[in-house]
C-alpha cells in the first residue's frame, strides 16, 4: 500500500480549491453527476451550476467538462464541485486574453444608461462608456440635454455592437469595451490613404459650440473647428452650416483616427489684401457685430473684422463697451493698427476726438501699446476661454 501511495504514475485525489476535469455521469435540472478521472464521483449543484464562461450551458452524458473542488465529500460521500467558481476563472482569464491581443469581437447590447450602455461579453457584464462610441453612433445632443441623450442610446438596446476590450478588472467586476477603439483599429487601414492638404467631399453630421462634424469616405469623421470655419470671426458655427449640408473641406491634421479639417483653407485668405483696402489713420465705417468685457468687435466688410478696445471707445474712463456702443449699430472709426499675418485690425472711436494725441506722421493714437491688440486674444485682458477640441465631443 505504502508503495502504491509513492507511485506517481497513479491518479491523485485532488485537494479544496482545484480545478479538475471531469465526465458527465448524468445531468438534471438541478444537479450534474460527474466522474473524476475513475478515482471518485462529484456532484454539481444549485447556484453552483452557473457558469460564465458557457462552457456547462448544454451539458450531455459523456461531456468532458471542469469544476472547482468545493468539498472532498457531501452527506452522500460524493465531491462537492463547482461550475460557477471554474466557469469564473476561465470568464476572466479569456477577458485578458482579449484586451491583451486587441482583438475585435461583437457583444449584445443589454440596457442603457446617460452614462453610456450596457453589454455582455461572453456572460460578463460589461460597460460601453459614451465616449468611447464610435462618431456614428455617438448622441450629439443640443444643449446636452441628459434625458434625450438617454432616448437617444436606448435605441441600440438588443443591437450588436463590434467592440475591443479595453481594461478588466476581475476583483471590481470591471469590465470596459470601446467601440471606437475597434472602429480605429478596422478605419486604419482606410485613413492611411488621406493626407494633410486632401480635399474631401462630405456631408454634416453634426454642429456644436465649438464646430462641425463631417463625414466622408468609408464612414470617416473628421471636425471642422470653429476656427477653421471662415476667415472672419465666427461666434456661432450654426450660421455658417447645417446638419445634412453636403460640403467641400481640406484635411488640415490626422492624429492616428483624428481627422482635423478647414473650410477656410479652401479660399484665399482676405488678410493677405486687407492692406490695398485699410490703412493706418483711415476713418472707415464699421457695424458692431458683439460687445464684450474689453471692446466691441466690428464688422468693416463680410472678411475683415476689427477690434475696438475698451480704452479706445471714449476719452473718458468707462467701464463697459455699452456706455458707448450698441449691438448692431454702424459707427465711424478710425483704423490705428493692421497686422494682416496676424489677423489683427485696431480701431478707434477716441482717435476721431479732438486733442487725441498724434504720431510722427500726425495719426491720432493712443497708448502705442494698444496698437498690437489681436482679434482672439485681447491684450491685458482676461483671457477668453478655448472651446473643446474633438477629444471629448458635447
Amino acid at each position: 500500500m505504502e508503495q502504491l501511495l509513492q507511485d506517481d504514475s497513479l491518479p491523485r485525489l485532488p485537494g479544496v480549491g482545484d480545478i479538475v476535469e471531469a465526465k458527465v455521469l448524468s445531468v438534471s435540472k438541478n444537479e450534474v453527476t460527474l466522474d473524476i478521472n475513475g478515482i471518485a464521483s462529484g456532484i454539481v449543484r444549485g447556484k453552483e451550476l452557473i457558469d460564465e464562461s458557457g462552457e456547462t450551458a448544454d451539458l450531455k452524458t459523456g461531456d468532458t467538462v471542469s469544476a472547482t473542488v468545493l468539498e472532498l465529500e457531501n452527506e452522500s460521500g460524493q465531491m462537492e464541485l463547482s461550475f460557477r467558481s471554474a466557469g469564473h476563472q476561465k470568464a476572466w482569464d479569456e477577458l485578458i486574453r482579449l484586451q491583451n491581443t486587441g482583438e475585435v469581437i461583437d457583444v449584445p447590447v443589454i440596457d442603457a444608461n446617460r452614462g453610456g450602455l450596457m453589454v455582455k461579453v461572453n456572460r460578463i457584464d460589461g460597460f460601453l462608456p459614451v465616449s468611447q462610441l464610435t462618431p456614428e453612433h455617438y448622441p450629439r445632443v443640443e444643449g446636452g440635454d441628459k434625458q434625450r441623450i438617454l432616448e437617444t442610446l436606448q435605441k441600440f438596446v438588443s443591437q450588436t455592437m463590434r467592440v475591443k476590450v479595453l481594461d478588466v478588472n476581475e476583483a471590481d467586476g470591471k469590465l470596459i469595451v470601446s467601440e471606437k477603439a475597434a472602429w480605429a483599429k478596422e478605419q486604419a487601414a482606410i485613413v492611411a490613404g488621406y493626407n494633410a492638404g486632401d480635399v474631401i467631399d462630405g456631408k454634416v453630421t453634426g454642429v456644436v459650440d465649438f464646430g462641425a462634424f463631417v463625414e466622408f469616405g468609408q464612414h470617416l469623421e473628421g471636425l471642422i473647428h470653429i476656427s477653421e470655419l471662415a476667415w472672419q470671426r465666427v461666434d456661432n458655427p450654426r450660421d455658417l452650416v447645417q446638419v445634412g449640408q453636403p460640403i467641400k473641406a481640406m484635411i488640415i491634421g490626422i492624429d492616428g483616427t483624428k481627422i482635423s479639417l478647414s473650410l477656410k483653407r479652401l479660399s484665399d485668405d482676405p488678410w493677405k489684401k486687407a492692406v490695398e483696402r485699410y490703412s493706418v489713420g483711415q476713418v472707415v465705417e464699421g457695424k458692431v457685430l458683439k460687445l464684450n468685457p474689453y471692446g466691441a468687435f466690428v464688422e468693416l466688410d463680410p472678411e475683415i473684422h476689427g477690434l475696438a478696445h475698451i480704452s479706445e471707445l471714449s476719452k473718458k474712463q468707462i467701464r463697459n463697451a455699452s456706455e458707448v456702443l450698441k449691438d448692431g449699430e454702424t459707427r465711424a472709426f478710425k483704423i490705428i493698427s493692421i497686422e494682416p499675418n496676424v489677423h489683427r485690425l485696431g480701431l478707434s472711436i477716441k482717435a476721431l476726438e479732438d486733442g487725441a494725441p498724434t504720431t510722427a506722421e500726425g495719426e491720432r493714437v493712443s497708448d502705442p501699446a494698444l496698437a498690437g491688440v489681436s482679434l482672439d486674444e485681447p491684450a491685458a485682458v482676461t483671457p477668453v476661454p478655448v472651446e473643446p477640441t474633438n477629444d471629448q465631443p458635447a
